[in-house]
């Protein structure tokens, strides 16, 4: 069953510069000048997004010098991912039955 977390959490990767920003974070920690460079957002809008998805846990920073490096943490993505295959599984265990409720 989803809860009320798990439908903030599509709400946030539902943007499509947030999720462009987790995909790119799938294959590598990024600094903030690769994300700006990668996806051709300004910094303070990208920062903006940066700052709903570690807000969310999606994704954790590393400080390095004067830079901030991002990554992805994939347990809260598969944590949802889970979640969706169980509705899945649901689904097809019951698709079969023709269990109607019926209506008042």
């Amino acid at each position: 069953m989803l809860t009320s977390v798990d439908a903030d959490l599509l709400r946030v990767l539902a943007d499509p510069l947030r999720l462009r920003i987790v995909t790119l974070l799938a294959e590598e920690t990024l600094c903030t000048t690769h994300l700006i460079e990668e996806t051709g957002a300004r910094q303070t809008n990208l920062s903006n997004h940066l700052k709903v998805l570690r807000e969310a846990g999606v994704v954790e920073t590393e400080p390095c010098g004067r830079f901030t490096y991002y990554r992805l943490k994939p347990d809260v993505l598969a944590s949802l991912a889970g979640r969706f295959t169980g509705l899945a599984e649901t689904a097809r265990a019951t698709a079969g039955n023709d269990v109607k409720r019926s209506c008042p």
